[in-house]
């Protein structure tokens, strides 16, 4: 597979080794820890696609766009939903564009047909023209083949697989291990330089063994304190040491309660910038009671909180 480096460091390989890629990825604002760096570095130098597993907000759909970012290649998207098929995820005719050539070329048409000996002839005729209409310049690409049609590699996002339905599942298995799917009309079509391919999921509902055994598997947990400090101190600028150290130890201590939802990383980050926006200096018990809704995302978590703010500011 063929890698580009980031564009600001020509001459640094940031798939050298693990090391150079938990750097390279600091580089463009992601903190990765060497598990998901060595996950990373095998998927590239494999050619295999990495398979993100975890709870919503951890950094998954994240981790892509970073990539992508530092290898400075395109990032193709498709977000997974019930009912997702090969028509939105591979490619689709352009009938309007068909439709008008066939009224153009209608004269046309009955001119090539007019001297057909017999019936057979013409329809014989007719479908080789027909042909022409079911040919790339008449294809719209959707994401997979966008991905496969990049010469120069790309990354690919399958998001949320999990949303998606066994029968969609099955459909990528051919993407997935050769890179390359059939199109009845065209043929064959497979990529000069496979694309990096990260597929997202919440653990909505079980993955199929076959879809599995064609990825490499990464599970992003929730972050140690020293970790998640450090990601908040990289991805808001601004912000206090103290600060972000008492606010990740508060949410730290928020997901050892029975909450509906536990605060995640993206929670974190985002009330880490509205207590910069409130210019908050300290946490206090009013700003954080007038600022739980950034980090809980259910009422009945909230006033489960409220009256244990006190207390959990203490364990600081």
């Amino acid at each position: 597979m063929t890698l580009t480096p980031v564009a600001a460091k020509p001459a640094a390989d940031p798939f050298a080794s693990v090391d150079a890629l938990v750097e390279g990825l600091a580089g463009v604002g992601y903190i990765a820890s060497r598990r998901i760096a060595t996950a990373l570095y095998m998927a590239a130098h494999l050619q295999k696609p990495i398979l993100v597993e975890g709870s919503a907000g951890v950094g998954k759909t994240e981790l892509a766009l970073s990539t992508a970012a530092l290898l400075d290649h395109p990032l193709i998207r498709m977000q997974c939903y019930e009912g997702l098929d090969e028509s939105k995820a591979l490619y689709e005719w352009k009938y309007g564009k068909q439709l008008l050539y066939t009224q153009i070329l209608k004269d046309r048409v009955g001119e090539s047909l007019a001297d057909a000996p017999t019936m057979d002839a013409a329809m014989a005729r007719l479908h080789g023209m027909g042909d022409l209409f079911f040919s790339e310049p008449f294809l719209e690409p959707r994401p997979l083949m966008k991905a496969l049609k990049q010469d120069g590699g790309s990354v690919l996002l399958i998001d949320e697989i999990d949303k998606s339905d066994e029968a969609f599942e099955a459909f990528l298995l051919e993407v997935l291990s050769a890179y390359q799917v059939s199109i009845p009309e065209i043929g064959v079509v497979k990529a000069k330089t496979p694309p990096l391919v990260f597929l997202t999921s919440n653990n909505v509902r079980d993955l199929g063994d076959a879809l599995k055994r064609r990825c490499l598997h990464l599970h992003i947990p929730l972050p140690e304190p020293a970790l998640e400090e450090r990601i908040v101190l990289t991805r808001v600028p601004g912000v206090e040491g103290r600060l972000a150290h008492d606010l990740v130890a508060f949410v730290q201590s928020l997901r050892t309660l029975d909450l509906r939802k536990a605060p995640s990383i993206s929670e974190t980050v985002d009330w880490a910038r509205a207590l910069i926006l409130l210019h908050a200096a300290s946490l206090d018990p009013a700003i954080v009671k007038d600022t739980l809704n950034v980090i809980l995302k259910f009422e009945q978590d909230i006033a489960q909180v409220e009256p244990q703010i006190v207390e959990l500011l203490g364990r600081r």
